[in-house]
């Protein structure tokens, strides 16, 4: 470009903007954080006002709602007609490149920016302040711009803001307790000790392999969706799709998995497994079994469900040790113990970013023979590092051998959630029952059979075909 220009690309601004147009995830991930002065082009600036416009209003922007918007706001002519609009999206084949076309322009605006500085720095100079003014005026243009590409900084605490907004959340507990609670599990005392799973918060639910970890996560899941309304984006690398809602089905209708799966239901578990069915339909528990996927694509996914549906309220992830990192790609050394801790990271920036819970679930070593500790966690210590709360299943009859259980000291079905680690209050012991026919987990005074010793599901059984939950896949990768 010439001399005298600043620093542009046409070409990377409309390629920019034509992914926009193409793609909704682009769209959830970058149209917000884009600014007018990051394009050169006046009739670009005028395309993205339009866009952030029909953004805000929750409708997708196309070259129809794009071109009516701009007409409605009397610039459509400046930004060039509807062919220049129409051009956006037929001269960008794809808005794979979406990152690269962001980082040229971002690279552009920044350094337009770093020159109209310099020249007000200049200026400044020539007017003789005194060398400490000088100083500041230009460290405050260059700050300026800096703290506009980070949102985030070093801020005190001298405007009272945010001290004043935690003692109003202390006010509003001290009238009402439930005022700030998370999401509700369902399960009465790990409610009262955790105030229910925070927004932001990574919680790992941490066994062996057989005690049950995903039945326990799934009956969280349960009843947030089907009890309480929530929306949930379930993770499931282990099990196939149908198996998942399989066990939704029999633990919300209280029916026996085995009797389902021979063929021996009764008429009052086929009523309650209908009824289940039918909430299960109208549910907003949607389900990705992709047996290799990355923190990255897992956020991606979230992003755009959570843009489709108004918000997020849950994220499950059954299980760490089988998700895939970046590691591999990146060269050098291929360390497992790295790659699980540069996970759990990622899952805690996750919960962060989309401001709800994610519960992740987790194996044990094997050879750990007492009741599980923090340092039982496999591959890494980093799960426990990042976490806000780390659980245990703690179910003595699976361990159990013939003679204990004969001599009566181990009660059947009787499990206990132990609670390691709790970044904001206390840790605690829940007892529990675990009804392996249904595979549910509940309050021990909820069960109402105290003398009934439940019974287990028979293994290796395959899932009903079957599936009416809506998959992760209708939201890209």
């Amino acid at each position: 470009m010439p001399n005298n220009q600043m620093p542009h690309n046409l070409d990377a601004e409309s390629a920019l903007l034509g992914c926009l147009i193409l793609d909704e995830g682009v769209q959830t991930d970058i149209l917000e954080s884009l600014r007018e002065e990051d394009f050169y082009q006046e009739a670009h600036r005028l395309i993205l006002v339009a866009m952030k416009e029909i953004f805000a209003a929750h409708r997708t922007v196309d070259v129809v709602t794009l071109t009516d918007q701009l007409d409605r706001d009397g610039t459509l002519e400046r930004a060039g007609g509807l062919q220049a609009v129409t051009e956006l999206s037929e001269n960008t084949p794809s808005s794979a490149n979406y990152k690269q076309y962001l980082a040229i322009v971002r690279r552009d605006s920044v350094n337009r920016a770093l020159i109209r500085a310099s020249r007000d720095i200049a200026e400044n100079c020539q007017k003789g302040y005194e060398e400490r003014e000088a100083i500041a005026f230009a460290e405050k243009l260059v700050y300026d711009i800096s703290k506009s590409e980070d949102g985030n900084s070093l801020e005190g605490l001298s405007d009272g803001d945010v001290v004043q907004k935690v003692l109003e959340k202390f006010e509003g507990i001290q009238a009402d307790p439930n005022a700030y609670r998370g999401l509700e599990t369902g399960f009465t005392r790990l409610d009262q000790i955790t105030h229910g799973l925070q927004k932001g918060s990574l919680v790992i639910i941490a066994a062996r392999p057989g005690m049950g970890k995903t039945s326990l996560a799934m009956n969280i899941v349960e009843h947030a969706c089907l009890v309480k309304g929530k929306t949930a984006a379930v993770f499931s690398l282990e099990m196939p799709r149908s198996e998942i809602v399989q066990r939704l089905l029999c633990a919300h209708a209280d029916a026996s998995m085995e009797k389902a799966l021979s063929g021996k239901l009764v008429q009052r578990e086929w009523k309650n497994l209908w009824i289940a069915g039918d909430k299960l339909k109208q549910s907003k528990i949607f389900i990705d079994d992709s047996s290799s996927i990355t923190p990255a694509e897992m956020l991606s996914k979230c992003r755009r469900l959570s843009a489709a549906q108004g918000g997020l309220d849950l994220v499950m992830i059954d299980y760490i040790q089988l998700m895939g990192g970046e590691t591999k790609s990146s060269g050098g050394d291929f360390n497992r113990t790295q790659e699980i801790a540069a996970i759990t990271r990622s899952l805690k920036i996750m919960a962060k970013e989309l401001d709800v819970p994610v519960i992740a679930l987790s194996q044990l070593r094997r050879i750990q023979t007492k009741e599980p500790q923090l340092s039982d966690l496999r591959e890494s210590g980093a799960i426990e590092q990042d976490a806000d709360i780390v659980m245990f299943i703690n179910r003595p009859d699976v361990t159990a051998t013939q003679e204990e259980l004969a001599k009566g000291n181990i009660i059947k079905g009787a499990a206990e959630i132990v609670i390691a680690k709790h970044r904001n209050g206390s840790l605690g012991r829940i007892p529990l029952r675990f009804i392996g026919e249904t595979t549910k987990f509940i309050d021990v005074e909820d069960q109402g059979r105290p003398d009934e010793e439940p019974t287990y599901t028979r293994k290796g059984l395959s899932a009903p075909s079957d599936d009416d939950l809506p998959p992760m896949d209708d939201f890209g990768d």
